[in-house]
């Protein structure tokens, strides 16, 4: 039997209106579909008659498939002859993990293609208000994992490098670490003084947003209550949202 087609796609960050042509496309003709958490589960609602819906989302601490089997979901299903659409938030060569599962297609003789979708750490500021570059304020914007805790030896990143070197940066999944990240920015570098905002559940209705500076966004996240999924931000180019932000969030936001 000829193998199907695997499409690895980008939902992106939680407006349903923000995944591309193409995404959408993948998802109307899927015979099976594998999603993650963070997707917009409206989407699903495209799925045609009888195509099979596989969960496979993460949240931190608690896997509901490890990535070997999901691996082994696309391979399987694939072989059957089937249409596959692996939904995944954002982008997914963005800490998506699409490479890991594209060489293990590409390793098995199946087709695919790589959908790209619309990233949360830009996505979200710019609901927020924030464009992460500005000619006045930064020519350079850097994406990181923000969650390497450095007690577990898994802080990978070139922390004197990053404070000095990027104008805006956006970090991912470091909500539960922003104290560290805090501490290492000014430790390399970065005034304390330097604007930060953390946005949750950037792009859908339940977004909420809270600003400060390295020093004080600690204690204004842990007030708020903002919990993961969030994009911190850190730059000069936060303090434009007083100006030209746009998306009414219901909750109140706090200002420090």
């Amino acid at each position: 039997m000829k193998a199907g087609m695997v499409y690895l796609v980008g939902a992106g960050p939680g407006d349903i209106k923000l995944i591309t042509v193409y995404g959408m496309e993948c998802i109307k003709k899927a015979d099976v579909i594998a999603y993650d958490r963070l997707i917009n589960q409206d989407l699903l609602h495209y799925a045609k008659d009888g195509a099979e819906l596989i969960y496979v989302g993460k949240s931190p601490g608690r896997h509901a498939l490890i990535q070997e089997e999901i691996h082994q979901i696309l391979v399987e299903k694939a072989l059957q002859g089937k249409t596959v659409t692996r939904l995944k938030g954002g982008d997914p060569c963005v800490f998506g993990r699409v490479g890991e599962e594209a060489e293990v297609l590409a390793e098995n003789n199946i087709p695919f293609e790589i959908v790209p979708g619309v990233t949360s750490g830009i996505a979200a500021p710019a609901y927020a208000g924030i464009p992460v570059t500005h000619r006045d304020h930064a020519t350079s914007f850097t994406i990181v994992t923000g969650h390497g805790r450095k007690e577990k030896e898994m802080d990978g990143v070139n922390w004197p490098a990053l404070a000095q070197g990027s104008d805006t940066i956006a970090f991912y999944m470091g909500v539960g670490n922003l104290p560290h990240i805090t501490r290492e920015l000014m430790r390399h570098g970065k005034r304390s003084t330097t604007p930060v905002a953390v946005i949750q559940w950037g792009t859908t209705e339940r977004q909420k947003t809270v600003t400060g500076n390295l020093a004080t966004i600690e204690e204004a996240v842990r007030e708020s209550g903002i919990k993961h999924p969030a994009i911190i931000l850190v730059g000069e180019v936060v303090r434009l949202r007083e100006k030209i932000k746009w998306y009414k969030e219901e909750a109140k936001e706090i200002l420090t």
